[in-house]
C-alpha cells in the first residue's frame, strides 16, 4: 500500500471566501466547490510530506500548514495586498530556511517558505 496524497483541511466559517483568498494569493485553481468545501489545486508534481512538531521553530506558534513558493518576496507582497497580516518574518532562520508566517482571513496561521 502506497500513500498517493496527503491533504490539508483548513477550517473556515466561509470556505469559499477562504478558497478565493488562497486562489488569489497563490494563483491556485479552484476546480471543485460544494459550498461547504472547496478544493484548491495546481498541476504540478507533488511531494508527499507530513510533519509532526511541538512548535513552529524559533519559539513560534505551530502553523497549521506550510506552503513552499518560488519567490518569497512576491508572495509576501501578494499576502499583504490581499489584506492578510504577516505576523512573523520574513526571516532567514539559523537552519537556513527563509520564511514568514501570516494569518489568513479565517485566522489560520500559515508558514510560507522559500523553496
Amino acid at each position: 500500500m502506497g500513500v498517493t496524497r496527503i491533504v490539508a483541511n483548513l477550517k473556515a466559517a466561509d470556505p469559499i471566501a477562504l478558497a478565493k483568498f488562497y486562489k488569489e494569493v497563490f494563483q491556485l485553481d479552484l476546480p471543485f466547490d460544494m459550498g461547504w468545501i472547496a478544493f484548491l489545486s495546481k498541476d504540478s508534481t507533488q511531494k508527499i510530506e507530513l510533519h509532526t512538531a511541538s512548535e513552529g521553530g524559533s519559539g513560534t506558534e505551530l502553523p497549521v500548514i506550510s506552503i513552499g513558493v518560488e519567490d518569497l518576496d512576491t508572495t509576501e507582497a501578494a499576502v499583504r495586498a490581499a489584506g492578510a497580516e504577516v505576523v512573523y518574518g520574513p526571516i532567514k532562520e539559523v537552519w537556513g530556511l527563509r520564511r514568514f508566517f501570516f494569518r489568513d482571513p479565517a485566522g489560520n496561521l500559515v508558514n510560507v517558505v522559500d523553496s
